[in-house]
């Protein structure tokens, strides 16, 4: 059943417009840091993180909003092990600097405690949608490269948007005290 039926032109003009391509561009980037099989020292991967992170939530906040075309689901590409890998290599790379506290979440409003959120589970959300997203474009399908636009819009403004910023405290705190412990370790090295 077609919810909204634009020409295919029009289409064409939306889902090929420069800010989709930005965002392809960055999402592919985001993707393919995080699919990397080698091991970055940390403050590499900090650093890495705290750039991309931002420009990616710039580029979605630019994507144009649409309507789906389509009621039938776009197929997943992100597996549950894919997921998990994901998850669990950053939080090898975060270590004990994974958990934070959480001030926007739902279950705050409810909580007498602090809510712990996990800086991996929210970079494998933001990359399970986005990687989805891109997977889609790969296969260069009109309608279906609209839905997913559609979709990764929806689930920015809804779900990873947050989530993502949410991770940038932690990461900056991270690797902003890593790096004044390293700078009082040499200047104390200077002295002896």
């Amino acid at each position: 059943m077609r919810i909204f039926a634009p020409q295919s032109k029009n289409m064409s003009n939306t889902i090929y417009s420069k800010n989709v391509i930005d965002f392809v561009t960055v999402a592919v980037e985001f993707c393919a840091f995080l699919e990397k099989e080698e091991a970055q020292p940390r403050a590499q991967w900090l650093d890495n993180m705290l750039k991309i992170l931002p420009l990616l939530y710039i580029k979605a906040s630019l994507l144009p909003e649409t309507l789906a075309i389509n009621d039938d689901e776009l197929p997943t590409f992100v597996k549950e092990s894919d997921y998990v890998r994901v998850a669990n290599r950053v939080a090898e790379i975060m270590g004990d600097e994974d958990a934070y506290l959480d001030v926007f979440v739902e279950d705050m409003k409810y909580s007498d405690t602090p809510v712990s959120a996990f800086v991996s589970e929210n970079i494998a959300d933001i990359y399970q949608d986005v990687r989805n997203f891109v997977s889609v474009y790969q296969y260069e399908l009109t309608e279906q490269m609209h839905d997913a636009l559609y979709i990764c819009v929806c689930n920015f403004r809804d779900y990873w948007g947050q989530k993502l910023v949410n991770s940038l405290r932690p990461l900056h705190a991270l690797k902003y005290s890593e790096l004044e412990t390293l700078t009082n370790e040499n200047e104390e090295d200077l002295w002896d």
